[in-house]
């Protein structure tokens, strides 16, 4: 018998939980490297964005795409297309062909990492999968994130080609959609490399209390929802506009923020109210995570718990910052630079939210060991 560890297989009232060497490491460290690069493809995506390059490939082909173009009439046609959609004609027209193959390189290589990223998690899957590797709790779960990584292709096609007949850009709802979907995935990688990896065999130190558990979901939401409204200030170019802080072009709350009718428009389409909420939902989360790592350094000594909100809530002071900064150098356009720091460090950010959740969730562990 383990010391410490009763018959009934609970320490001092409490279940063990997994028992001692369940798990894989290499399973665990698999996922965190997707997870990885799902991060970096949240930075290329917004360097794609920023140097207005998303719609520089007018046509999906999920697998001839991944051929380069290499002939000078390869690059004469797709040039052809190009000049065929409004973004052309109405702010690159007179665009040289070198100018068009800078953009159209930040498009493929996008598309092309996509690729990738689906390649390292599919292959291998199945390699695990074959070799009963995978515990039967995660099956299901790992073959869904498959699945969301293909509509995740689709997703971003159907963003682009919202850009391509009416518009200079794709539509700020399916921005939204497909920066939303990839946070989606993030959240699952993250969740299932730290439930892949081998448990404790020591037990937890002491439960973290209800609240805390409550308020480490709504971080969660609230890094998620914050996401979306980041989406709704790139669509909509609402960062170009309101560059002072912390008022508003010296008001507080200005005015006009629910001019447009119906009233939800305002939302994602009043670009005051776009990025006023933008604005807010920072301060309510730098708030709720300070309150989060307070409470949790009172209530528990649980490392995992105790260590998760601490890094929050410096990630997310960090965050806002940057945020302030990027917002206070806009200069007829956002920094470059800064906006996609801005963009990954989210998912960063996101990506601890959802690892001190899986600390604190009931039967969690103070630290996992292999």
């Amino acid at each position: 018998m383990t010391p410490g560890v009763a018959a009934d297989g609970h320490v001092q009232g409490r279940p063990v939980g997994r028992a001692a060497g369940t798990g894989d490491v290499w399973l665990s460290a698999w996922l965190l490297a997707v997870a990885l690069l799902v991060v970096v493809m949240v930075a290329v995506g917004g360097a794609t964005r920023l140097t207005d390059s998303g719609l520089s490939i007018t046509q999906w082909k999920p697998l001839l795409g991944a051929i380069p173009l290499l002939s000078a009439a390869d690059w004469a046609d797709a040039f052809a297309r190009y000049k065929a959609i409004p973004e052309y004609k109405l702010v690159n027209a007179g665009m040289s062909l070198d100018a068009f193959k800078f953009i159209y390189w930040w498009e493929w290589g996008h598309r092309f990492l996509g690729r990738c990223i689906g390649l390292v998690y599919a292959i291998p899957l199945v390699g695990f999968w074959l070799a009963g590797r995978i515990p039967s709790r995660l099956k299901v779960a790992l073959a869904g994130v498959l699945l969301l990584g293909a509509l995740q292709g689709f997703v971003g096609w159907y963003m682009v080609q919202s850009g391509l007949t009416e518009r200079v850009d794709v539509s700020q709802y399916r921005l939204a959609m497909h920066l939303g979907l990839a946070f989606i995935i993030l959240a699952c990688l993250v969740w299932l490399a730290l439930a892949a990896w081998p448990a404790d065999p020591l037990t937890r130190l002491q439960e973290v209390g209800t609240p805390a558990r409550w308020l480490a979901v709504a971080l969660v939401v609230l890094i998620f929802c914050q996401v979306v409204l980041g989406a709704f200030v790139a669509g909509t170019k609402a960062g170009l506009t309101y560059n002072t802080w912390p008022l508003m072009d010296g008001d507080l709350v200005p005015g006009g923020m629910w001019d447009m009718t119906p009233w939800y428009l305002n939302i994602a389409e009043n670009l005051t109210t776009v990025q006023f909420n933008h604005r807010v939902m920072a301060y309510l989360l730098v708030a709720t995570a300070a309150l989060q790592a307070l409470i949790i350094a009172r209530q528990t000594d649980n490392r995992a718990a105790r260590a998760s909100a601490r890094l929050l809530a410096l990630a997310m002071v960090a965050q806002a910052g940057l945020g302030v900064w990027t917002l206070l150098s806009v200069d007829g356009a956002i920094p470059i630079g800064l906006g996609i720091v801005h963009q990954t460090a989210a998912a960063v950010v996101f990506a601890i939210a959802v690892w001190h959740l899986h600390a604190v969730r009931p039967g969690a562990r103070p630290w996992a060991r292999p």
